[in-house]
């Protein structure tokens, strides 16, 4: 019996020794999102974040496929998986993720504020944004379009505006509101102006606009929720490359994000996302694109 009692003893030390080789202890794998080590430069965003095992992202909480609430309180959709992909790669699960909304007008202003971490809330690359932040990216390129009741037949492009009869709605602060001014007649009658594309949505169901203009494809989300009262007019008539905003000065995490979306572009995981996603409703992916180191 004594010799039987040591040598369980001994397996036992053998397994617990085996175990702490293996990472089992306090110190191995701490700060990682999914059990790998992750290593940063001392001082950078990304030691400050993986240790901090928190990460804000700035995102839409109205629009269906890329940030839009849902019934577990928290925003779903491309950008929110994109965001997750890249909080992955910093070592933070999924769950330390804290979510802030961030309408089209406020962006810039909660990434110069530190209010988040990053902003990926379908928001285009542009020269004027890029005085004041920095953009990873692009990780998409969606186009504007326009978006009818489903019996409307006079609109079918951005031209269909010209003869100053037709109400537009679009979001403050958005590139397709500064866009769709160069094709109305008068922009005070024409244009309409809300801080979510929900509230468009709205006045448009409701005959108060004749057209709300956005992206394809949160216009796609809009119509794939309500088939029976919207439809789309025309082709997109813009391009409009999807980035990830940052403080910018912050070149060291710009670069981290770029090449983190260069890994999930090659690794499958950002397909994934988007046909977990936006993908349903219709909307095409195409090829990565370029991105943009500057």
């Amino acid at each position: 019996m004594r010799i039987k009692r040591m040598a369980a003893l001994a397996a036992v030390a053998a397994l617990s020794v085996s175990l702490a080789a293996c990472g089992g202890g306090d110190d191995a794998g701490s700060g990682t999102g999914d059990g790998a080590a992750k290593s940063f430069a001392a001082g950078s965003t990304m030691e400050k974040l993986n240790k901090a095992q928190k990460l804000t992202v700035g995102t839409k909480f109205d629009q269906p496929g890329f940030g839009l609430k849902g019934l577990s309180g928290k925003p779903e959709g491309f950008d929110v998986e994109i965001a997750k992909l890249i909080a992955s790669e910093l070592g933070i699960p999924a769950d330390k993720i804290e979510y802030v909304e961030a309408p089209s007008k406020v962006r810039e202003d909660v990434i110069v504020n530190s209010n988040v971490d990053l902003v990926a809330a379908t928001y285009t690359i542009n020269d004027k944004r890029k005085e004041r932040i920095a953009f990873a990216g692009p990780y998409y390129e969606a186009g504007q379009n326009i978006m009818v009741r489903k019996n409307e037949t006079a609109i079918t492009g951005p031209g269909s505006f010209a003869d100053g009869t037709k109400k537009v709605c679009s979001v403050t602060g958005s590139t397709p509101a500064e866009e769709i001014k160069k094709h109305v007649k008068d922009i005070v009658s024409q244009v309409v102006l809300f801080d979510t594309y929900d509230k468009c949505r709205d006045a448009l169901k409701g005959s108060q606009v004749d057209a709300v203009t956005t992206d394809n494809v949160i216009l796609l989300g809009y119509i794939a929720k309500d088939e029976a009262s919207f439809k789309m007019a025309g082709d997109n008539f813009t391009k409009e490359p999807y980035g990830i905003g940052v403080k910018k000065e912050d070149t060291d995490f710009r670069n981290f994000i770029n090449d983190t979306l260069e890994k999930i572009f090659a690794d499958g995981r950002w397909k994934k996302a988007w046909d977990d996603t936006a993908g349903k409703f219709g909307a095409t992916l195409g090829t990565a694109p370029t991105l943009n180191r500057y």
